[in-house]
């Protein structure tokens, strides 16, 4: 399985901790309420790893997580999923339009608030690597995705023993606590191109480069 060196591992932490600083401060102006989001804690496995993983996490007895994905070209390669148990997604919507909309109309909307959702938590995720790389990454338009964690990480069009790079975040609000994770499918050149990026990274940290 591709592994990071601890130096490597740190640095990624840093980058994407940095990302998820800047996706608490806009998600907290979405849901008027402050939101913290746990340092997050970084694993590389495959995708069946990722799914048995996801389904372990949600309450839902068939496992249903809802996602939301986008691809990014660039300095590397990737499709990026956001992902929550579902139970869990309606809740976070709720928090973004209030109490004096109806359940039906709270379902209505899921699908559009989730995609606004994953492109300010993944944008900020990306958009702060591509800053520390200085590289571009290009993304896609969100797309909205409910199944098992499994037919999510089918959708991205992986198999089954690719690597997808784990984020673990924690988001947690006043009255919330919410367990969510953000995917990077990534293949054996993107993961060689990922590696690369992050040593640059940490040969201009230390004035090598």
């Amino acid at each position: 399985m591709f592994a990071l060196s601890e130096l490597e591992n740190d640095a990624l932490i840093e980058i994407f901790n940095i990302g998820v600083g800047q996706a608490a401060a806009s998600m907290s102006a979405i849901v008027n309420e402050a939101v913290h989001m746990s340092v997050p804690s970084v694993s590389f496995i495959n995708r069946a790893e990722a799914a048995r993983l996801l389904d372990g996490k949600s309450a839902e007895p068939a496992g249903a997580i809802c996602g939301v994905s986008q691809h990014y070209e660039g300095a590397f390669s990737t499709e990026a999923i956001l992902m929550f148990p579902e139970d869990k997604s309606l809740e976070i919507v709720r928090l973004m339009v209030g109490e004096a909309v109806s359940q039906k109309e709270l379902t209505e909307m899921e699908q559009e608030a989730m995609c606004e959702i994953g492109n300010i938590i993944l944008n900020s995720c990306v958009g702060t690597l591509a800053n520390i790389f200085q590289r571009e990454l290009q993304g896609s338009l969100p797309q909205y995705h409910v199944g098992t964690s499994d037919e999510i990480l089918i959708a991205s069009g992986s198999q089954a023993d690719t690597v997808v790079l784990m984020l673990h975040i924690d988001f947690l609000l006043e009255k919330h606590q919410i367990h969510g994770y953000v995917a990077f499918v990534l293949d054996i050149s993107a993961l060689h191109d990922l590696k690369e990026q992050i040593n640059l990274y940490i040969a201009r940290a230390m004035g090598q480069a």
